[in-house]
């Protein structure tokens, strides 16, 4: 049995060299047909697996896993297992999908009945949210806001080097990529005015961030430490925190985001499992001044994905200009769980924790318009000649990202959302 992480892996299903979903990969994500309910799937190339005919044709016998895991709206269920089954399920589509194997590959029956083309199916939010959290993670994003709109010479704030700061968010109002939105409304003040007006955000922005999902529960009044972290994460998406700024500006003090966060978020639809990550691990910041016992962690505890924000208005093609990194993380996931923790607060399967805007040390690699047009200052030029300082209606925000090493290179897909006129 080869190891489904093997560099030296290939996969009967051909997989173009550029394609976020090699055999390495396997990500989980839910789907549907137009003739079927939704279930879990695989994907593999341009192709998804179905588990539900997988399992109903007797190829995971083995696992014993009941059948209703697999038809369902959601993978809660199915990260509800635990990781070590998870990790046997994806060994074993591992071992059916490796070239050398005929088991699968030579059953022209079975293999039209378990593929399907993506591009032929919808694919839907991959797990039931019950809570939400967004952290303020990256150290150049929070610099570069604290630079803008408090003191530069000291634009973080005393705690930020002390604890990762975070917010409850909704979790109600996370779509999947591709579904479309209204541009908010709320109460705006310019600075030169007496009093707020109420209309659509004017400021609309994204936010680049990655977000990791809980698979294992704790009870209230469990922490969970740095070293065990990873066994509650079950894997990560890519996600867009849309922000409307000038609604934010005037809302935030003193209890941070609220209606300029919690219109809309989009979320990628396949889970990359934190065991595909595992090879991309890398060292990052040092922390400085040193951090409390219990955010201490050992090892490279960053990850290598490479980072890419694109705006497509209507009718035209797309820009590329953001080019990030999530290695830049000040805070890292595990210490983001073990803080969201040690006070007892408990967690839930299904549970997303975004990672906050990950911006570089470079302009062209901050992950917001905010940063990127520096508060509307710099216009960004489009491949179209047109500008934009924010986002406009009908523009179209597209995310990916990937890792690369050994040739393998393990991808996310999209986060994908359309801007529609205020109603």
């Amino acid at each position: 049995m080869i190891k489904a992480n093997d560099p030296t892996l290939k996969s009967w299903i051909e997989v173009d060299e550029n394609c976020d979903f090699p055999i390495q990969n396997l990500p989980f994500g839910i789907f549907k047909t137009q003739s079927s309910s939704p279930r879990v799937g695989v994907a593999i190339g341009d192709q998804v697996l179905d588990l539900a005919v997988l399992n109903k044709l007797g190829y995971l016998n083995n696992l014993k896993i009941d059948n209703s895991v697999f038809i369902n709206q959601y993978l809660n269920d199915l990260m509800a297992l635990g990781k070590p089954t998870c990790s046997s399920l994806r060994q074993r589509i591992s071992d059916l999908l490796n070239e050398n194997s005929a088991e699968l590959r030579d059953n022209k029956e079975a293999r039209e009945k378990a593929l399907q083309y993506i591009s032929n199916v919808q694919m839907l939010m991959p797990v039931r949210v019950g809570d939400y959290t967004d952290f303020y993670s990256s150290i150049d994003h929070a610099t570069n806001v604290g630079t803008m709109f408090r003191d530069p010479a000291n634009a973080l704030l005393p705690n930020w080097k002390h604890l990762p700061v975070g917010y409850h968010g909704r979790a109600s109002s996370i779509i999947i990529s591709g579904t479309n939105f209204h541009r908010p409304k709320g109460q705006t003040k310019s600075a030169d005015a007496e009093v707020p007006v109420f209309g659509p955000c004017k400021s609309l922005d994204f936010e680049l961030e990655v977000a990791f999902v809980i698979g294992k529960p704790t009870s209230l009044g469990e922490s969970v430490s740095t070293a065990d972290a990873d066994d509650y994460i079950f894997g990560l998406a890519l996600f867009n925190d849309w922000s409307a700024r000038d609604i934010q500006t005037w809302e935030y003090v003193p209890l941070g985001p609220f209606l300029a966060k919690n219109f809309a978020s989009t979320v990628s639809p396949w889970i990359v499992t934190l065991e595909a990550l595992e090879p991309f691990r890398t060292a990052g910041y040092t922390q400085e001044p040193k951090v409390l016992p219990y955010l201490e962690y050992a090892g490279d505890k960053n990850i290598d994905i490479k980072l890419e924000v694109s705006i497509q208005p209507e009718n035209s093609t797309e820009t590329a200009i953001c080019h990030s990194n999530y290695k830049f993380m000040y805070w890292t996931m595990e210490q983001q769980l073990a803080h969201h923790t040690v006070n007892g607060c408990n967690i839930n399967i299904g549970d997303m924790m975004a990672s906050g805007t990950i911006s570089g040390p470079t302009p062209n690699s901050f992950g917001s318009m905010l940063e990127l047009s520096w508060k509307g200052t710099k216009p960004l030029k489009l491949n179209d000649g047109r500008e934009r300082k924010f986002i406009n209606d009908n523009d179209t925000v597209i995310m990916r990202g990937y890792c690369k090493k050994d040739k393998v290179r393990i991808g996310f897909g999209e986060a994908r959302g359309k801007v529609l006129p205020a109603l």
